[in-house]
């Protein structure tokens, strides 16, 4: 299975369409029989996740499905429709590395997951916050978000959720498993959160999964 990961960047006259989407495409993907686990997006900032951090021009989607099925998803209607709208994209085909914790009770990237991959790599975070716990949780965000975008080897990241408030993670880049390594377990204000996390028992469900980038085109 490969991991397909698409960002769009719209101008704010498609918000309409891009909020239909995100209403309506889990349909068509619920009735595609190739695709085993979906999810729509909506990104922002990542530096608070909170509502104000939200982007409304950029939405993204990610979804798992066999490799011998990506160019006949890549040209479905569905892509199309979001290509129609967009004004860049962002297109990634993931391979897992290694994955923990669970999305929507599932464990979706724990198959064909690949060892010994020297090129850049991407990592995903999302939690299931739980409701009593927000605002402790917004509080200890900043400083992880100053320290991410300052560790060297980050290309890019974005913040992304399944809704304004609850359901938030993070999408990044990196050029090496080492750079994403050393901010990981290196970087003191994301050590700190991890203990935090452990202490505080913030979060009703997490993930955290690591990928090599086959293939990329774009950038957000």
């Amino acid at each position: 299975m490969i991991v397909l990961v698409y960002f769009w960047k719209i101008n704010l006259k498609s918000l309409p369409i891009a909020i239909l989407h995100m209403a309506f495409d889990r349909f068509t993907l619920r009735g595609h029989k190739e695709v085993s686990f979906y999810k729509s997006l909506g990104t922002g900032k990542g530096e608070t996740f909170t509502p104000s951090d939200a982007d409304a021009k950029r939405w993204g989607l990610l979804v798992v499905i066999p490799q011998s099925e990506i160019d006949a998803f890549d040209s479905s209607k569905l892509i199309s429709s979001w290509r129609k709208i967009a004004t860049l994209e962002y297109r990634g085909v993931l391979q897992p590395i290694s994955s923990h914790g669970m999305w929507s009770k599932v464990q979706p990237f724990n198959e064909n997951q690949i060892s010994n991959w020297g090129g850049p790599v991407a990592a995903l975070t999302r939690a299931r916050i739980k409701w009593h716990m927000n605002s402790k949780f917004w509080s200890a965000v900043p400083p992880v978000t100053v320290s991410l975008k300052s560790t060297s080897g980050l290309q890019s990241a974005i913040g992304i959720g399944e809704a304004p408030i609850g359901l938030q993670g993070t999408f990044s880049r990196w050029e090496s498993a080492a750079a994403l390594r050393n901010f990981a377990y290196q970087g003191a204000a994301h050590t700190k959160a991890i203990q935090a996390t452990k202490d505080l028992d913030w979060y009703a469900e997490e993930l955290f999964a690591r990928f090599a980038i086959i293939e990329e085109h774009g950038g957000f």
